[in-house]
């Protein structure tokens, strides 16, 4: 089976979620990596600030890099033939030149790929993600009317927690007010794993 060979540019991380914001194309190009291991393909990553020593160890990277810096990264190489320099390949590509049947088309797009994005800054409340991905989502031509249904989903969501234990806790209080039996509770013990009114073990430690 095919061995392909990623030499990312120099960055924190290859997965495209670290930072101050999402990168699609990273995320996207994560997903296309996994696939290609699914399907029994070699791969390999690089990250240029982590593993230099590698980079210099390649002649054709590093006369790619002589040749042009870091616009040569992301460099790929499939069984020892650079096939890309500079940009990240599509899925059909890869499996093109891992000679792996061609997928079914992805329905996640990069304009996809931004509605997530937007959705992720709402749950996170981060303005300045919301703002950088509501532009790139328009200069794809994503309807407003999608940005929109993207952030109504991911405030669901997100709010789905906070009115499960705000009932919780309105359960608790209206039965102590009514003069009804309290509600069971636990005495949690520092360092022991947290759990429910019911007594059955929900994760994590007390506090």
């Amino acid at each position: 089976m095919a061995s392909v060979k990623v030499f990312d540019p120099a960055m924190c991380c290859s997965t495209g979620v670290c930072g101050p914001s999402v990168d699609p194309k990273l995320v996207r190009f994560a997903a296309d990596l996994d696939w290609l291991r699914s399907r029994g393909a070699g791969v390999e990553r690089y990250n240029l600030a982590q593993q230099p020593a590698t980079f210099a160890a390649d002649a054709q990277v590093r006369a790619a890099l002589e040749a042009s810096v870091e616009e040569a990264l992301p460099l790929i190489k499939v069984d020892d033939l650079v096939k890309s320099t500079g940009r990240y390949p599509s899925r059909a590509e890869l499996a093109e030149w891992a000679g792996i049947a061609a997928p079914e088309p992805s329905l996640y797009t990069d304009a996809a790929a931004e509605l997530v994005a937007i959705g992720a800054a709402i749950a996170s409340n981060c303005e300045a993600c919301f703002k950088f991905h509501f532009d790139k989502a328009r200069k794809l031509g994503v309807s407003e009317e999608d940005m929109l249904s993207a952030v109504r989903t991911a405030q669901a969501v997100k709010e789905t927690p906070s009115k499960a234990v705000l009932a919780l806790a309105e359960r608790f209080l209206s039965a102590g007010a009514s003069g009804q039996a309290a509600a069971p509770r636990f005495t949690p013990v520092k360092g022991e794993p947290c759990r429910g009114v019911d007594g059955v073990t929900k994760g994590g430690a007390c506090c």
